[in-house]
């Protein structure tokens, strides 16, 4: 498949069960905190902060985006500068579960990878924060590869370091990693402000 078809593929994979197809966002935001649209949910936020969106709780877009806040790592494994986000947005309709195989489905079943090829990473917690680990999604992951017959076994990694000199073993396909890794902000990482407080 090449990027149009993935992208029509998965707008209407979404609408099927029942997302409302939503417009574009402007690349260059009516916010003035950024200076570009840099991620598909920046211009969701007031419903994903709870106002109620008037196209339903369930919505797909297509997103293009530009980031300049991390421009001198651009051309790694992990950073880019123009590209364009799908998403599915859950405005209190569903969480990790259906998100979880909702994706694998999509993934496997429409995109046609091979799930012996894929892996995933899941939150380690954070006790300073009072956040804990993600136990939730790594079962479900967990349930969603052994429904093609395979046996993902599961590693403690936390940084990035860790995982660069520990490596990969046999069988381990879900792994768990710290902020650094498995989170993101606009400000980068946790934020300093405990969560739950204003």
């Amino acid at each position: 498949m090449d990027a149009a078809q993935i992208r029509s593929s998965f707008l209407e994979f979404m609408e099927e069960r029942g997302h409302i197809r939503i417009a574009r966002a402007n690349l260059v935001p009516k916010d003035p905190s950024t200076l570009f649209t840099g991620s598909g949910m920046q211009s969701l936020l007031p419903y994903l902060l709870g106002k109620a969106d008037p196209s339903g709780s369930r919505l797909v877009d297509a997103q293009p985006c530009l980031r300049a806040q991390d421009i001198g790592e651009v051309g790694d494994s992990r950073h880019t500068t123009f590209f364009e986000m799908l998403g599915n947005w859950s405005l209190g309709d569903y969480f990790k579960s259906t998100q979880i195989w909702t994706f694998f489905e999509f993934l496997t079943d429409v995109v046609g990878l091979d799930p012996k090829r894929l892996y995933v990473t899941c939150f380690i917690g954070n006790e300073e924060h009072g956040l804990p680990r993600d136990n939730e999604s790594a079962a479900i992951w967990r349930a969603a590869f052994a429904s093609k017959g395979i046996d993902a076994h599961i590693a403690d990694i936390g940084s990035a370091e860790t995982g660069d000199a520990r490596g990969m073993r046999e069988g381990e396909r879900i792994f768990f990693y710290d902020s650094d890794q498995n989170w993101w902000s606009r400000g980068g990482g946790l934020l300093a402000t405990p969560v739950g407080d204003p």
